[in-house]
């Protein structure tokens, strides 16, 4: 499975970030699909007449699964013949502190677009925690190497395009699995193509050199991912009953908790002179307010 589903399955969903070929793949796929369902379809609903059938069809919402399903089958035989040997044998050429370390560097790239991303959000504490990031650890850290910003507190907070869109109240539209991209739906597909033009190193790298570096992170960091992840992945296609339904759902949920956290995370600051009291009750209603608001927006 690709990178994106099988982070997905532990909880840490990502497209590989800034990996170009990938995303010009998922945008020929998406186009193709487009094709491909105006000759067969989507999936016909079930008369409403049999109750349970349609609850079933109205609670998965997966319109393309014919599509999806045959796409799944074709990452299937990817994961088999390709990913999953190529992943065995990074895995057995390189060390976990290398492993570690190239993902400190690739995502230390990526923080730049996060900051913007984050801003364009209104989410102004999470742009300043990437902003820190990225400043602490591309100098202290050497290129980003290191990470000695989460030693000051400084965590990694995530977010991406699709996710700045669904803030705004753009629907996800249908699900849609996307070969060699995994899970994902019309909004966060498009998103991810569109999130390619919004990093700004991309266009500061006036040099070959300096665009090949920065490409060849973001695929270290995608390869690292998806290696880490072999055995997760194994496990659902195993032991699952229906593993194209598991990943479907475990997508789902990921993107709705991030969509929680975004929220969470970012909340005003309560002045520490207030009293042990007045703070409680505060940071209860201000998480009460933002879950209410995560809730209608991941609807």
């Amino acid at each position: 499975m690709a990178s994106g589903e099988g982070g997905m399955a532990r909880g840490g969903y990502r497209w590989g970030a800034g990996v170009r070929a990938c995303r010009e793949w998922s945008l020929a796929v998406i186009a193709g699909g487009g094709i491909v369902l105006a000759l067969a379809g989507c999936a016909t609903p079930p008369p409403r007449t049999d109750r349970l059938a349609y609850a079933t069809y109205r609670h998965q919402d997966d319109p393309l699964k014919p599509m999806n399903e045959a796409f799944y089958r074709i990452n299937h035989r990817l994961n088999v013949h390709v990913v999953n040997p190529a992943s065995r044998t990074y895995l057995d050429v390189t060390s976990l502190w290398f492993r570690t370390h190239a993902g400190y560097f690739a995502r230390n790239l990526d923080a730049p677009r996060e900051i913007l991303l984050f801003m364009a959000s209104g989410k102004p504490r999470d742009a300043g925690t990437m902003l820190v990031r990225f400043l602490v650890n591309s100098t202290v850290g050497i290129g980003g190497v290191f990470d000695p910003a989460r030693a000051l507190g400084y965590r990694r907070v995530d977010t991406d395009l699709g996710l700045t869109l669904a803030l705004y109240g753009v629907p996800s539209g249908p699900y849609l699995f996307v070969p060699a991209a995994g899970p994902s739906n019309v909004r966060d597909a498009l998103a991810s193509l569109g999130g390619v033009f919004i990093s700004p190193i991309p266009i500061s790298t006036s040099s070959a050199a300096g665009a090949t570096l920065h490409y060849a992170a973001a695929t270290i960091g995608t390869v690292n991912q998806r290696s880490s992840l072999n055995a997760t992945i194994a496990h659902i296609e195993s032991s699952a009953l229906d593993p194209y339904a598991v990943f479907r759902s475990l997508y789902r949920q990921h993107r709705a908790a991030q969509l929680r956290q975004i929220n969470r995370r970012d909340r005003p600051t309560i002045p520490d002179w207030y009293g042990s009291n007045v703070r409680r009750q505060l940071k209860r209603l201000e998480i009460t307010r933002y879950e209410a608001a995560s809730r209608r927006k991941i609807r």
